[in-house]
């Protein structure tokens, strides 16, 4: 996940990072897709703000219930983390080694002011990362304790294939390709959509060393 040497760090600095008003989003599968929100630069920066995270909160590869082993490392930021083992998921406000989560990045939380549409700031930021073989199952994000709020994702990295369908498990789904830089916010009808990361294309991003994804996403999972 280390970003590569000599990329622009400074580009943005002592400036609001995303002009405004902001390019009106896409609309893609009921969600909003704010298609290359971050360059290059704020890119890099929030790449180096992950790795900040990771330093605190090692990423770890969470058993669900069924006893199967995620292929995706995990990890979060904020007053609340996602968390899975054999008595199911959950936001807990403590690493499963007793450490609280790191502070969520900066730079994540300017991406939330600028396209959630709600005032109250996130209270956990999930970070999720893909290597090449790394697939996350077809789900509905249900763990939070209000499921008004939107999520709001940041794709890093490779291209990954976002497949999702209706509010109900099973039937049709349509694929969005996320790229580096990309935002995409779940919110409305859409909020409680089911939907999977299930596949990469490797290479296609040169923002860190190593084929892969990292994928961001901020949430109101408190009270």
């Amino acid at each position: 996940m280390e970003a590569k040497p000599g990329q622009e760090r400074d580009a943005h600095d002592g400036a609001a990072p995303f002009a405004a008003p902001l390019p009106a989003p896409r609309e893609v599968a009921g969600f909003a897709l704010h298609e290359a929100l971050l360059d290059r630069a704020l890119q890099a920066r929030l790449l180096e703000e992950v790795r900040e995270v990771l330093r605190a909160a090692p990423l770890r590869r969470y058993t669900v219930p069924g006893g199967r082993r995620m292929s995706v490392g995990m990890s979060a930021a904020g007053a609340l983390g996602w968390m899975s083992d054999g008595a199911g998921y959950r936001y807990a406000p403590a690493q499963p080694d007793g450490r609280p989560w790191p502070a969520i990045p900066p730079l994540a939380l300017e991406v939330w002011k600028a396209v959630s549409g709600v005032p109250r700031l996130p209270d956990s930021c999930l970070v999720n990362h893909y290597d090449p073989d790394a697939r996350m199952g077809m789900h509905s994000d249900r763990d939070e304790a209000c499921l008004d709020w939107p999520v709001v994702s940041i794709s890093l990295g490779d291209d990954g294939q976002l497949r999702v369908g209706g509010t109900e498990r099973g039937g049709r789904t349509q694929a969005i390709w996320l790229r580096s830089g990309d935002v995409l916010v779940m919110s409305g009808a859409a909020r409680l959509a089911y939907h999977g990361l299930t596949r990469l294309r490797p290479g296609t991003s040169t923002l860190m060393r190593a084929p892969g994804r990292v994928n961001l996403t901020l949430r109101i999972a408190g009270p």
